[in-house]
């Protein structure tokens, strides 16, 4: 009896030592996991840390909708990339008359003072003149293109756009940090870019180009209005309002007429001879672009006429220290450079 006793005791004893060894084992093996979980998180974090660490933002460099339209401007300079060059046209969508694009760079101390800047289109007449003078006396550098009619039927409106921004930024004549432009993206600037929806909303360098061609082309407009009176050019500014309309069925469409739009082709009177150029037919916008600028390698110095560059087309006299504008004018427009540029300076 007392040996089954001892016996059962003796199991006993074992069952509980191993039992005891069973759990210093289980805590160990969880230990062991708790170990190698903590591991591989430190690991994890390492490796989003290295991945992200690039596009992590630094604090100053984000813009703000607070910032109106000097936030993008104030960014870039703090990254280093002043000065900022904006570019925009005006006239895309008239059917008479030039399409004009600016491109301008702004002095970042006096774009607080632009009161009066905004988007062209959507201020008066008055109140555009009056941003005009402050974008003078605050512009750093400035740059004005103009393509006649014939250019835009022989190239296409896109094709000579595009080539128009290369050039205004061209026309600059210090190299900007980087450019806004307005709309959509241009291959081949000098300098890095992003094309902003509804840039002469939000940036002001963009809006200063807007004001700077808009003004340029209305000044310009109405001189073709002296010279071409049965059209009104000085009220429609070229667009296609009904006034407008009206004249090109009455009197049919003048040289200054975009041949190409639609709405001008099907005014022309049957009994209007057309001389050769505007009897050919237009090639699609896509296959001219591969013509003029096979492969996008078409750099901004490629695009600049030698005739039109430097300060010789400066409306200011030398020594003033101011840039602009360097206006370029395609020859066969008709258009004299120094008149181009005195009316800039007067509009």
């Amino acid at each position: 009896m007392a040996g089954r006793q001892r016996q059962a005791a003796g199991q006993r004893q074992v069952q509980a030592q191993r039992g005891a060894q069973g759990q210093r084992g289980a805590q160990a093996q969880r230990g062991a996991q708790a170990q190698a979980q903590r591991r591989a998180r430190a690991q994890r974090q390492a490796l989003e840390q290295r991945l992200t660490g690039d596009l992590t933002r630094p604090v100053g460099l984000t813009p703000r909708t607070s910032g109106g339209l000097s936030g993008y401007e104030r960014v870039l300079g703090r990254a280093g990339l002043a000065p900022v060059a904006g570019i925009d046209e005006a006239g895309r969508g008239a059917c008479a008359g030039p399409l004009v694009i600016a491109a301008v760079m702004l002095k970042p101390a006096k774009i607080a003072k632009l009161t009066e800047l905004a988007d062209s289109k959507a201020l008066t007449a008055k109140a555009r003149n009056a941003a005009y003078s402050q974008i003078m006396d605050a512009a750093l550098d400035w740059s004005v293109v103009t393509i006649p009619p014939a250019e835009i039927d022989r190239l296409g409106l896109h094709v000579c756009n595009v080539a128009g921004m290369r050039r205004a930024l061209a026309g600059l004549s210090s190299k900007p940090g980087y450019v806004l432009t307005d709309g959509f993206p241009v291959r081949g600037l000098p300098a890095p870019a992003l094309a902003m929806w509804k840039g002469d909303q939000v940036a002001a360098c963009v809006a200063a180009a807007s004001v700077i061609a808009k003004v340029t082309r209305d000044a310009l407009m109405c001189e073709l209005d002296k010279v071409y009176p049965d059209y009104g050019f000085s009220r429609h500014k070229g667009y296609s309002t009904r006034s407008h309309m009206g004249s090109l069925d009455r009197h049919g469409p003048c040289p200054e007429h975009r041949m190409s739009f639609v709405n001008v082709r099907g005014r022309i009177p049957v009994d209007m001879p057309m001389d050769a150029a505007e009897a050919v037919d237009l090639a699609s916008a896509a296959d001219l672009e591969s013509v003029v600028d096979p492969g996008g390698e078409l750099g901004p110095g490629d695009a600049v006429d030698p005739g039109n560059s430097g300060t010789a087309n400066s409306c200011y006299p030398s020594g003033s220290g101011q840039n602009g504008p360097i206006v370029d004018v395609i020859d066969e427009h008709g258009w004299p450079t120094a008149g181009l540029a005195a009316m800039a300076r007067g509009a």
